[in-house]
């Protein structure tokens, strides 16, 4: 238990009436978690197998059985992949700070939030963030809160749409965290945001900004969400759909007709066939059917990340330019723009009813 923590002693506060040999037990807080995907600490060939192997294990995201994928893997998979996954994160790296962009906008996030939370409920709220793969890693995180005396914890992935891939495995790994402490914080786990208003403005925010700098008025904005398999959808899971709803309610948020936005889906791997249109198809389609200048925005990301700044800003815009495109325009993601932390912090709000008084 660090210095910085305020304890309780036997005879004080709520161990008024303890024994003398009371352990000491920290004040009462409630912690607000971020959870984001993960990076890589590097980008050499060890740092990005480490990271890529857990990624890539994790059931939520390749769930074919092990005996049939952990070979393919661990042989041939994570032999070659490091190196052109390096390659793309070392394009987009921090070099200033020596870590991936999401980091770096993930712990702005983070800051900005923590001085609204403060500046509402004092000391009385942690706040931190995580990784679900790589570090700070959700366990240690998790850990960290329950020693500074967080004793109800909401715990916030930052992914707009749920999916399997991303939102439950974000929570399985803190409850798994859970699972090895004695004396378990209550938990509270956020909800999928996709129809918030408050991220709809922000996400529409963020569109007329840079419509705003342009010379040509795009004449198509696109939607790239991360892709999932076809079976996915259905089997159950609500991502699909509810990456549809959140491109016409932005649609609608922005005064924009049907016509002038598509849905996408991106990073699309292996044999079985993917929810589409894909992206990267898509748009070489558009620019050969005569929409020369066109927006693109990521409202899956929450932070930009090699998904973003390697596969959309070089891949897909170069299958855009390369079928006839003149203007291709990346709408960055939310990342720290103040009406996006404003959005976080409603969202905040709402799961901390009852858990928290206004100061």
């Amino acid at each position: 238990m660090t210095d910085s923590v305020v304890v309780d002693q036997p005879g004080e506060g709520r161990l008024a009436h303890a024994s003398s040999d009371h352990p000491a037990v920290p004040r009462a807080k409630v912690g607000v978690v971020l959870a984001n995907l993960g990076t890589p600490d590097a980008t050499d060939y060890w740092s990005m197998r480490r990271y890529l192997s857990e990624f890539l294990s994790d059931k939520r995201v390749v769930d074919y059985p092990d005996w049939k994928w952990q070979p393919l893997l661990q042989l041939i998979i994570l032999s070659k992949r490091p190196f052109s996954s390096g390659k793309a994160y070392k394009s987009i790296w921090n070099t200033e700070q020596n870590e991936s962009p999401l980091l770096t906008i993930t712990r702005a996030q983070t800051e900005k939030l923590t001085e609204q939370l403060k500046a509402l409920y004092g000391d009385n709220v942690e706040v931190d963030f995580c990784m679900r793969y790589g570090n700070p890693s959700t366990r240690s995180v998790l850990t960290q809160m329950k020693e500074k005396g967080c004793e109800k914890i909401v715990f916030f992935p930052l992914y707009p749409q749920y999916a399997s891939p991303t939102t439950a495995t974000a929570n399985d790994e803190a409850f798994r965290a859970l699972m090895k402490m004695k004396w378990q914080p209550s938990i509270r786990t956020v909800p999928a945001y996709f129809d918030h208003p408050a991220y709809l403005q922000a996400l529409a925010n963020s569109v007329t900004d840079v419509y705003a700098e342009l010379e040509t008025r795009p004449t198509k904005l696109v939607a790239s969400y991360h892709g999932v398999p076809e079976r996915y959808l259905m089997q159950g899971d609500p991502y699909y759909c509810q990456c549809q709803k959140t491109t016409r309610l932005l649609g609608e948020t922005l005064g924009f007709s049907q016509e002038e936005v598509d849905t996408t889906f991106q990073s699309q791997f292996g044999p079985e066939k993917w929810v589409g249109p894909a992206t990267v198809e898509h748009v070489a389609a558009l620019a050969k059917q005569g929409h020369k200048h066109i927006a693109i925005l990521s409202p899956a990301f929450s932070s930009d990340c090699v998904e973003t700044l390697e596969e959309i800003k070089e891949e897909i815009r170069d299958s855009f330019m390369e079928a006839g495109g003149e203007t291709f325009s990346y709408i960055p993601c939310l990342n720290d723009r103040n009406d996006h932390i404003k959005a976080l912090l409603d969202i905040v709000n709402n799961e901390l009813l009852g858990w928290l008084q206004q100061s």
